[in-house]
């Protein structure tokens, strides 16, 4: 793959092209269920066996410059087409509140159609159902723009993409990763795996995409989010005890460095964009052997790269 072909690709895509990616990947999703590659997907829920190698990418809402960053400095799409066992997981929010949401999901869903077993695509909570939308939401303005009198039919394509993304990716025994946050009422993998806004318990859909760790905190709090709640240590201990992992890696927060560490080294949140409206120093992605067992989010520094 050329990436820097696929990057000026994403430039300058016309609306007609930019449908057919979603539509192309649309299709794509709902082709894959079970053993998949490496990926056993069960519906909203991939699990990923512990070898080879990830790189993880937090949110990214429109910051095409990071993305590309991020892509070039790792050398990755090389490595994934070196190795099956190479994947690249991305945690969700990856469009909205930038200036290039459109390219950013372009560049993403090409790379998926290029790498369908290696990718894995996150839902965030701009990615979220109807009602349980983030406000303000930019996303129809930003293709009016972009796309001009397509723009109405390329958004209600992405709404419907936007509902075929996978909830969780788990670890066994290492990590659990999603976009926002735990609800203290998960027991098991399953729940996890039927969050769709059929299943009785909803609330575990607007955790997952919603919530924050907070340290000040054991159990949870109502969110000043407007969704979600905050949770404490007890919760994340308790889910992660229950679900088999050690440490929960996340996004959905903007973080001064990049990347923060909450509840005693057991969740990494990871934001991979720069720039207004967040203005964090830094932006931070993750690459790791998915093999080696780490203990906790400490031992997993040297694997964070800052940029």
């Amino acid at each position: 793959m050329n990436l820097s072909s696929l990057v000026k690709e994403s430039a300058t895509v016309q609306g007609e092209v930019f449908i057919k990616a979603v539509e192309k990947t649309i299709n794509l999703l709902y082709s894959q269920s079970g053993k998949v590659g490496y990926l056993n997907i069960m519906e909203s829920l991939v699990q990923l066996e512990p070898s080879g190698e990830a790189l993880i990418i937090g949110d990214l809402h429109g910051d095409l410059e990071s993305l590309i960053h991020i892509l070039s400095s790792s050398g990755f799409t090389q490595k994934m087409e070196r190795r099956d066992d190479a994947f690249l997981i991305f945690l969700g929010d990856y469009g909205d509140r930038g200036l290039h949401s459109a390219e950013v999901y372009y560049l993403i869903l090409k790379l998926k159609l290029a790498f369908p077993r290696q990718i894995v695509l996150l839902r965030g909570n701009h990615e979220g159902p109807e009602n349980l939308m983030a406000s303000p939401h930019d996303l129809p303005v930003n293709f009016q723009v972009r796309f001009r009198e397509n723009w109405a039919l390329a958004y209600s394509k992405v709404r419907k993409l936007f509902s075929l993304l996978y909830n969780a990716v788990f670890v066994e025994k290492r990590y659990l990763m999603i976009h926002g946050g735990l609800s203290p009422n998960i027991r098991s993998i399953q729940d996890l795996a039927h969050t769709n806004m059929k299943y009785p318990k909803k609330e575990f859909l607007e955790d997952l995409l919603w919530s924050d760790p907070d340290d000040s905190i054991q159990n949870v709090l109502s969110s000043p989010r407007g969704a979600g709640r905050l949770f404490g240590k007890s919760v994340t201990e308790k889910v992660l005890r229950k679900l088999n992992v050690k440490i929960l890696i996340r996004g959905h927060e903007p973080s001064f460095e990049g990347f923060k560490l909450n509840h005693e080294g057991r969740i990494l949140t990871l934001f991979s964009r720069k720039g207004p409206p967040y203005f964090n120093t830094y932006g931070a992605y993750l690459q790791l052997p998915l093999s080696q067992e780490f203990q906790n989010t400490q031992q997993l520094l040297p694997w964070i790269h800052r940029f």
